[in-house]
């Protein structure tokens, strides 16, 4: 197979063990990008799905184990994993999301990865304990069964915690990938007092092996899975002998072995076993090869020297930032990079949803959000993830139709925004032309739930059961649904649900989205009668949404019965006719202005929940306790809280949604503090466990929720949407109006000062810094913009010869500087406000 390379300014960014762009030899430095011309060059095609063997990728796995991949000529493949003992004898080696407590640094190209592992999979949480606590504490705010059960739960919970913390085992887990990306070096460093680790050579999948003991290393064979006739070798050498060690009929044979029971002996995996003092690391190497790798391990020394050369160079070739909402930049690499995954069938890269969902990659509307977070880390995984998406055939029981999911009508519309995005960032139209026709046929079958044929789509019918009915968007028990009506649907696609007589505010912006987005890739593609029908298409959802479903009372959108009466539960996606462009000037206004920026409504320190606060729907899955100091919705351990779901929580694809439909109005102000608020409650959690969970408390410092932390729930890859709307604020491509080349940077909303850094747009690699009195631009190592004086928000940057065209919205008087390729710049003063500039 071919190794693609994609070509950038001054260098060859390789593709590596997952085809994502990052240093080939991830044990050595690359060199800086040089100077670009100020012109864009024509982009080059983009690298599918091939990637180059052998490769060694540490975290790619099955499910959720704490180990490696690595695939040889032939595709034949073995799997390294890291196992730990609890004091109960418990072998800790798979469904390892509970026990992972932090996370990183790590890199989506398989360069470096670091993770921390424990015996304590925190299913008792010091804020289970103070939950309890705070009822005891104020029994007249609680229902006397919550007292009694909080009197009850306490002390049990209490103790089983003292249990677990005083026999807690903590490792810390790091892989580097050789010069040559054939193989890794490695170490675990015990962080606890006798500490036992086992070292397993098996294969992913169930795959057939054979593995042999050869002094203190093992050596395993593989037969190619495209080409039995090629045969795949692997060795792993520690550097120092194991305690115990053997090679057993199974892993249930060796979890025997381990844990002190009995085992068949075999060849179908390996076993060493190694005991740790506290502060002890054990190193080891491991390669793959198509002929059996010689045992000439690197020293231990070498190997350390090797991880932290590879550990350094994390922030030095990745994305990364520094501020109270930069520093999420970090977060969102490790979270992605963690959750990037191996497609074994089709032998490349993609985003799980979430760390050990498995079940494949999810072709709904996650998955959307997913690639537009991955194009902000690496572009050749979020092109890898799209080329999965719209490769996919139609899940069982759906009409045939590759690409996006059909049971979600949001699918479509969300993965044609993802690749446009794809587009705006890359600029090659490789993408665009792959996803369109899928695209085009799904937008080509929703007038199916146009129940009136009046032009405005109905919400599909999902059946009886109320905490259902909203999962034509993913919107599960959203209350805008609870109350619509079946109706016979009359012919169709063959989707087999009926029609409602509920006429969608969200499904419509959907529908609205995909007609402009499809409009758009048209015109690109050079088919201009296409770009026609759906720019048309698009006006024409714009005017009747405008005339039937905007409540002039109320001044909101809201969906509504075909009888006429209002469906009155208000949600965010009364602010998605922003994100789909549909919004007058005026309507934009008073949504933002007088519902997103009204705490009573929407704003608070925790945005956005998905029932307005002061709404009868809100929180209506258990009781509200206004007056506790803490958990506001606790109700009691074991159960879900109140804003489970769609009555409350905070969601991230609809505050993504949101920020991006008030950042494409020019609500520069606005957009930044909401874009603030997401940022933060996504750090609050990544700091204080070292998640990024599903959803949201839309009360600070709430932990409880048993969606936020159950199993995959902990590490859901669109959690990343939360702190992304912070970065875009820092630096973002153009989505909407204008040259989709154009750049937008800068902030008039974010707290101090931030910076991102080594973000690639168009073949460029840039960093931004903005602060309260100074912003500033540099491209490919040369600074190209900068601003005194005053905050600021650029829209539309593009970079002319020696100069520059753009808007600029300035929080006060500023001085803006231009500087050309000599170093010469030009400058201009301009006041508070919004300025079009040309130097």
């Amino acid at each position: 197979m071919t190794h693609h390379q994609i070509p950038r300014r001054g260098f060859l960014a390789t593709v590596g063990a997952t085809g994502v762009a990052g240093p080939a030899l991830a044990l050595t430095g690359g060199t800086a990008p040089a100077a670009a011309a100020e012109q864009e060059p024509a982009a080059a095609p983009l690298p599918y799905p091939t990637v180059k063997r052998p490769f060694a990728m540490p975290g790619v796995r099955e499910q959720d184990w704490t180990g490696a991949l690595f695939v040889a000529e032939g595709e034949s493949r073995f799997a390294l994993r890291v196992g730990l003992l609890t004091a109960q004898g418990k072998l800790v080696r798979e469904k390892m999301t509970n026990h992972l407590w932090r996370i990183g640094p790590m890199t989506p190209d398989g360069a470096y990865k670091e993770v921390r592992v424990s015996t304590d999979d925190r299913t008792v949480l010091p804020a289970h304990l103070e939950a309890l606590r705070e009822v005891l504490a104020h029994p007249g705010q609680w229902s006397e069964s919550a007292v009694a059960d909080a009197g009850v739960r306490l002390p049990q919970l209490e103790r089983t915690y003292a249990r677990v913390q005083e026999e807690k085992r903590t490792v810390r887990v790091r892989y580097a990938r050789t010069v040559d990306g054939a193989g890794l070096v490695g170490s675990v460093t015990a962080l606890d007092g006798d500490t036992t680790v086992v070292l397993e050579l098996g294969t992913p999948w169930g795959e057939p092996a054979s593995f042999a003991l050869d002094g203190r290393e093992v050596t395993g064979s593989a037969a190619g899975l495209t080409d039995s006739g090629r045969t795949g070798h692997v060795r792993l050498s520690p550097t120092e002998p194991a305690d115990s060690a053997g090679c057993y009929a199974s892993a249930a044979d060796l979890t025997a072995v381990a844990t002190g029971g009995a085992g068949t002996p075999g060849d179908a995996v390996a076993g060493l076993v190694h005991r740790l003092a506290k502060g002890q690391t054990l190193t080891f190497s491991a390669r793959v090869a198509a002929r059996p790798p010689r045992g000439d391990a690197p020293e231990a020394h070498d190997i350390e020297r090797a991880l932290a050369a590879a550990e350094a160079r994390v922030r030095g070739h990745h994305l990364t930032g520094s501020g109270p909402v930069g520093r999420a930049a970090d977060a969102v690499r490790d979270a992605l990079s963690l959750n990037t995954n191996y497609d074994k069938d089709n032998h490349r890269a993609y985003v799980m949803w979430g760390w050990g969902g498995g079940g494949g990659l999810f072709t709904g509307w996650d998955s959307a959000f997913d690639c537009v977070e991955a194009a902000l880390v690496s572009h050749p995984l979020a092109v890898q993830h799209e080329t999965d998406v719209f490769d996919a055939p139609a899940p069982p029981n759906q009409i045939p139709l590759r690409g996006p999911r059909y049971d979600q009508q949001n699918a479509g519309p969300m993965h044609a925004y993802a690749v446009w995005r794809l587009y705006t960032k890359l600029g090659d139209r490789t993408v665009l032309e792959q996803a369109y026709p899928a695209l085009v046929t799904f937008h080509d079958l929703l007038p199916e739930w146009d129940t009136d044929r009046d032009g405005l789509l109905e919400s599909p019918y999902f059946g009886d059961r109320v905490g259902g009915r909203g999962n034509h968007l993913g919107l599960d028990d959203s209350p805008v649904y609870a109350d619509y009506h079946r109706i016979a649907k009359q012919g169709g696609s063959g989707d087999g649900r009926d029609n409602t007589d509920l006429t969608d505010v969200a499904l419509n912006s959907y529908y609205a989205l995909l007609s402009e987005t499809l409009a758009k890739m048209a015109r690109v593609l050079g088919r201009t009668r296409d770009a026609e029908r759906f720019a048309a298409q698009h006006a024409t959802v714009k005017r009747l949404l405008n005339a039937r479903l905007w409540h002039p009372d109320k001044g909101l959108y809201l969906s509504r019965y075909l009888d006429g009466t209002w469906q009155q539960t208000v949600t965010p996606t009364v602010f998605y006719p922003l994100f789909a462009g549909l919004a007058t000037r005026e309507r934009a206004r008073v949504l933002v202005e007088e519902h997103l920026l009204n705490e009573d409504e929407f704003w608070g320190e925790y945005v956005i929940p998905s029932v307005a606060r002061d709404d009868p729907a809100y929180c209506t899955g258990g009781p509200v306790h206004p007056d506790s100091e803490h958990f506001k919705y606790f109700e009691r351990y074991g159960e879900n809280s109140a804003p489970e779901q769609w009555k409350g929580a905070a969601w991230p694809p609809m505050n993504f949604t949101v920020y991006d439909g008030v950042k494409r109005y020019g609500f520069d102000d606005a957009a930044g503090r909401f874009a603030a608020r997401s940022t933060a409650m996504y750090l609050d959690a990544w700091d204080a466990e070292g998640w990024f969970p599903e959803s949201f408390d839309p009360e600070p410092g709430q932990r409880v929720m048993s969606s936020a932390v159950d199993t995959a729930w902990r590490t859901y890859s669109w959690s990343n949407a939360m702190a992304v709307q912070g970065l875009h604020e820092l630096l973002s491509d153009n989505p909407w109006d204008g040259d989709p080349a154009a750049l937008l940077f800068g902030s008039l909303g974010l707290p101090g000062t931030n910076t991102v850094d080594n973000v690639v747009l168009r073949g460029h690699t840039y960093s931004v810094s903005a602060g309260p009195h100074r912003t500033t631009l540099v491209r490919d190592g040369r600074t190209v913009f900068r601003a005194t004086g005053a905050r600021v928000a650029v829209r539309g940057f593009l970079l002319r010869g020696a100069g520059a065209s753009f808007d600029i919205t300035a929080g006060g008087p500023a001085r803006v500087e231009v500087f050309g390729p000599d170093g010469r710049s030009r400058a201009r003063q301009v006041p508070a406000g919004r300025t079009h500039v040309d130097l």
